[in-house]
């Protein structure tokens, strides 16, 4: 793990100094997105790290990184497919779709392709039930998902990359 920058630390205090003084454990989950954003995933010896600037203990950490499915505890692909699986996203077909997905990409749920170009994960309500069923992918919401969207959204993901077949 390579500590943060001189930039990204600075950004830490930033974030830090959002908050009461003696309350910077408040700063917890913007940081680890900050830790995300840098190293992709969080690694243990990552939360340990964030732990430290924090001045908390990684047990601290460790709860809040297991509890939320936005955080990565494992390396993750370029593109991330995060299919909601909630209830009104269920009744729609996303049962269906995370099959048609792991079908299509020969990856199971949690698992990356060996390209390391995707990884297909289910989640929780994005809170986009009108639109279901849905995925978020990066910050960008896929929504009204059908088999023939999802090829599309997997050929644009690999023309991005430079490796369309």
């Amino acid at each position: 793990m390579v500590p943060f920058s001189e930039e990204k630390l600075a950004k830490v205090q930033e974030i830090i100094a959002r908050y009461p003084e003696g309350k910077q454990k408040s700063a917890l989950l913007p940081v680890l997105h900050l830790a995300q954003e840098v190293h992709g995933w969080l690694s243990a010896e990552t939360m340990d790290y964030v732990a430290s600037l924090l001045q908390i203990e990684p047990i601290e950490v460790y709860e809040v990184a297991t509890f939320y499915s936005m955080y990565n505890l494992k390396p993750v692909g370029k593109y991330m497919f995060e299919v909601c699986q909630t209830g009104p996203c269920m009744i729609n077909g996303s049962d269906d779709i995370v099959d048609y997905i792991k079908q299509r990409l020969g990856i199971g749920v949690g698992e990356t392709t060996p390209d390391g170009l995707f990884t297909l994960k289910t989640v929780e309500c994005l809170g986009a039930c009108g639109y279901a069923p849905m995925m978020q992918l990066g910050k960008h919401y896929k929504e009204h998902l059908t088999r023939e969207k999802v090829d599309q959204i997997i050929e644009e993901c690999r023309k991005q990359a430079g490796q369309l077949n």
